[in-house]
């Protein structure tokens, strides 16, 4: 006699970001895990300050602080992006280029004036993300991941998808930013598509 498999229990899993395009993006690419998924706005929960050095330890500081704010799990990612041109800038900083108030255009602005004069071949960039899964908030193993994207900054904006730097984002084999791709395309080349299946295939293995 063949017995069915049990399907895990669903659990509540938190979102540690405000950005509803990032959130967007992660709950498409969760959509089939037994999970409950929350943004972290939607159960008022105050963002945590981002006071590490890389994109690794910005994630685990916001995962941790959520985990702490709702006893549940918690996933977060930090990621941004690194224009060679400009040493590795605006790195960490990608989210407030502009400053602390910095909306997307602001930060694109500041970015394509940094770049002027740079002719293409030389605007190489990456998008980069590290992503955490922790298990609630005394979990002291926690999962990660990195993904990275490789492409070029364009000088005008090109398609009205995506969120953030997208729209200057060139994908030479492609032949469009990252702004023109369907969102199903670019959750799975994204440096984000790219850091959660390698979290997911972590996830799979633990339990």
């Amino acid at each position: 006699m063949k017995h069915s498999r049990v399907p895990a229990p669903r659990r509540k899993l938190v979102i540690a970001t405000a950005n509803p395009g990032k959130l967007r993006e992660i709950r498409s690419l969760l959509a089939d895990l037994p999970f409950d998924v929350y943004g972290q706005s939607a159960l008022a929960i105050t963002p945590a300050e981002e006071t590490g050095s890389s994109f690794l330890s910005n994630a685990l500081l916001k995962a941790r602080h959520a985990a702490a704010a709702t006893g549940a799990a918690a996933i977060a990612d930090d990621s941004g992006l690194e224009v060679n041109a400009l040493g590795g800038q605006p790195g960490i900083r990608s989210a407030r280029y502009a400053g602390a108030a910095a909306d997307d255009a602001a930060n694109n602005a500041k970015l394509i004036a940094a770049l002027a004069g740079v002719p293409l071949a030389q605007r190489r960039a990456r998008y980069r993300c590290a992503m955490v899964f922790v298990d609630g908030p005394h979990d002291s193993d926690p999962l990660s991941a990195e993904g990275v994207w490789e492409g070029y900054i364009l000088g005008a904006p090109r398609g009205s998808g995506g969120f953030g730097y997208d729209a200057y984002f060139w994908l030479p084999d492609l032949e469009r930013s990252a702004a023109e791709l369907a969102p199903e395309d670019k959750n799975r080349r994204s440096h984000r598509g790219m850091a959660l299946r390698s979290l997911r295939e972590q996830l799979a293995a633990r339990t």
